[in-house]
């Protein structure tokens, strides 16, 4: 074993899903020293299984949830402002069902929706006449009236990924695929860890501080790896999606209510598919383990066939995903009813601090990084101010902001790339795409073709600077590709993965 360090570092953060690193940017753009392990791929699980949104959360003013609601409209702004080329401007329209919310309670609604938050980039709500006020209505003709307003889609495994870039950036240090195995304190109010690597090789440091971002997995470490009962108020609930072939054309998304008084959302995912979710199931078990289950299947079915004229069956579902939201609330009730709100636990263990937080949403992610820092702040002396919601991502600087003007240039810097693929390297990489394409003069020089826009090129940039080592982390993380690959060309860029894994002798990825 190891021989203990005697590097200090300020922070430690078990966990890389989209609360890990954004503390891990925050505290370490404020000049503290930082590193982070995950156990699996950046944003590998719960963080890469949401509904891609970045939203108030319209539905939680039923809940009255003001505060929640305020900060997320205004956390709205901000990344449309820091992650233009990951968040667009996404319309969404409901249409009314008079026996489920009356129209005073939805006009209400919408009311608090536009003006409890600084809406400076949107439209505001309104009111639509369904088959007269948009082209080729897909909804069926019973559905006479709706309203819209507006949010944002956001690509979440791409904006969990851009964080952490950013967080090593300015100096933290990102773990993938390393396990914290055990922590002790020491004299000194220190915390020592206990890490093993994919390798097997168990490494040691010492930290001022310790933050359990480890998600629904949250409870586990802190019993199993701290020592620590945690909160027993700790819910884990399922939230399950479905993909099925486009339901309907444009580029607006729908709110359908149902029934049972909860939402359920149909976007445009991609260019040829229509994303369906989420549930709300109490889970029991490994989060690792999540499935969809017919249940939820039958669900989410259920409730686009309720509205749209196009019927969907079971199976024309291309691909569905399931994530486990660690939520704190009362340990009876409906899943669906738990706040999404966020609640930070801190706690001493020997005189060294331990936060967890439980719960929040990927909307919120930032505003949760300031508050922990400001919990933690008085443990580390001066240090740096607020920023994070000033600096743009990696790739967000200001040529990403204007996307149309954005892709005109990069197709008049690079004529040679088709349309589709200039669009998703826009998208995906934003002003970073210059460094992708860098010498590039022809669509030869992004090397070896391995199908679905993907190239070579992209493949050893994801490798080199976000960590990627699967498929999965290429095709379903940092792309969505998977979904448009054919089994034979996910085998070969397997092979070739796997192929330089073996060639390249690659050293552990963590360099702690």
């Amino acid at each position: 074993m190891a021989e203990l360090t005697d590097e200090i570092f300020d922070l430690f953060i078990i966990g890389g899903g989209i609360n890990g690193v954004g503390i891990a940017r925050d505290a370490a753009g404020r000049g503290l020293k930082v590193a982070l392990c995950e156990q699996g791929d950046i944003g590998q699980a719960t963080s890469s299984a949401t509904s891609k949104l970045i939203h108030g959360g319209i539905r939680y003013l039923e809940q009255y949830e003001f505060r929640l609601v305020r900060e997320s409209l205004q956390e709205r702004e901000v990344f449309l402002r820091i992650a233009p080329h990951l968040v667009r401007p996404l319309r969404f329209i409901m249409p009314h069902t008079s026996e489920l919310r009356p129209l005073w309670q939805i006009r209400l609604g919408l009311f608090l929706y536009d003006h409890l938050g600084k809406r400076t980039s949107l439209p505001g709500s309104g009111r639509l006449a369904l088959h007269r006020d948009i082209s080729q209505c897909p909804l069926k003709p019973e559905y006479v009236t709706g309203f819209y307003y507006w949010d944002c889609a956001v690509d979440d495994s791409r904006l969990v990924i851009l964080t952490a870039v950013d967080a090593q950036r300015h100096g933290a240090q990102i773990c993938p695929r390393t396990r914290c195995i055990g922590v002790d304190t020491m004299p000194g109010n220190l915390w020592t860890v206990r890490l093993e690597g994919k390798d097997r090789t168990v490494r040691h440091l010492c930290a001022r501080a310790l933050i359990n971002a480890a998600g629904p997995w949250a409870n586990h470490v802190g019993e199993k790896v701290i020592g620590h009962k945690l909160s027993e108020r700790f819910r884990l609930v399922q939230g399950s999606h479905i993909v099925v072939p486009q339901l309907y054309l444009g580029n607006d998304a729908y709110i359908l209510q149902n029934p049972d008084r909860r939402i359920v959302f149909a976007m445009p995912f991609t260019t040829k598919f229509t994303l369906i979710g989420t549930t709300d199931t109490d889970y029991l078990g490994d989060p690792s383990d999540a499935r969809i289950t017919p249940e939820e299947t039958d669900y989410l079915v259920a409730s686009v066939n309720r509205y749209f004229s196009k019927p969907t069956f079971k199976d024309d579902i291309v691909w569905s995903y399931s994530g486990v939201r660690p939520l704190y609330g009362a340990e009876s009730g409906s899943a669906s009813e738990l706040s999404r709100d966020y609640r930070l636990d801190l706690i001493e263990i020997g005189g060294a601090p331990l936060l967890t937080p439980y719960g929040g949403k990927l909307t919120n992610h930032r505003a949760l990084a300031e508050r922990v820092m400001r919990l933690l702040s008085s443990r580390f002396g001066s240090i740096r101010g607020d920023w994070t919601a000033r600096q743009p991502l990696p790739g967000g600087d200001p040529p990403a902001g204007d996307k149309i003007g954005y892709l005109n240039q990069t197709r008049q810097r690079y004529p040679w790339i088709e349309e589709p693929l200039a669009q998703r390297y826009v998208h995906c990489y934003g002003t970073l795409t210059d460094s992708l394409l860098e010498n590039s003069r022809s669509v030869s020089d992004l090397g070896r073709y391995f199908g679905a826009t993907l190239y070579e090129r992209e493949v050893i940039h994801l490798w080199e600077n976000e960590w990627a080592r699967t498929c999965e982390d290429i095709l379903w993380r940092r792309t969505k590709l998977g979904i448009d690959m054919a089994p034979s060309e996910v085998e070969a860029l397997r092979s070739w993965l796997e192929d330089r894994s073996t060639r390249s002798k690659e050293a552990p990825v963590c360099n702690l």
